[in-house]
């Protein structure tokens, strides 16, 4: 995850998670919340918050965090904006790029297990960047197809197809002359 990849960083070096367990409270201040409403296409994000506990995990971290957020979007079916509340947990590991855990990055990737844990995230250099992640995590969350509660689809109704001879009596009558009592 490159660290300028969102208008919002709150950097912890990995160093400092080495020696402690660092606890990072987050709160996106209005500009933040005007510039992530944006990036993400929201009528408005009202609030995100986190808390992000690091802990020394081999050579990386850990962050495990709770995160809540309150956006505003339109209504895909109705054009009305609604509020809806999202909240998520999520726990993901990083280490340095030389860390015998990262892997080795030109090798190709054979069996992917969809139940096996997910490899750490490397890092590109001793820098974490929080925020990103729970920007990250919050992205996942937003319904690309919002839907206001309550609001229901209704199909336009069926037409019926026309007989032909309706058709043709409706040109009959649109080719009589006025007047014309013969046609």
């Amino acid at each position: 995850m490159s660290v300028s990849s969102t208008p919002w960083s709150v950097i912890v070096r990995l160093a400092e998670v080495q020696r402690g367990s660092p606890v990072v409270d987050l709160a996106a201040d209005a500009e933040r919340c005007a510039a992530l409403a944006k990036q993400f296409g929201l009528v408005e994000l009202k609030r995100l918050s986190a808390e992000v506990r690091l802990v020394p995990w081999l050579d990386g971290a850990e962050l495990r965090s709770r995160w809540s957020a309150d956006i505003v979007q339109i209504c895909g079916l109705t054009v009305e904006p609604f509020e809806t509340a999202l909240r998520g947990e999520f726990t993901v590991r990083v280490v340095p790029a030389d860390s015998p855990a990262a892997g080795d990055p030109e090798a190709e990737v054979a069996d992917i297990d969809p139940e096996a844990e997910d490899p750490p995230d490397v890092l590109e250099g001793d820098a974490i960047d929080v925020a990103a992640y729970v920007v990250e995590h919050l992205a996942l969350e937003i319904d690309p197809f919002p839907r206001k509660p309550g609001a229901t689809f209704e199909p336009p109704p069926e037409e019926r197809p026309v007989s032909p001879f309706a058709v043709l009596q409706g040109l009959k009558g649109a080719d009589k002359p006025e007047g014309d009592e013969k046609a």
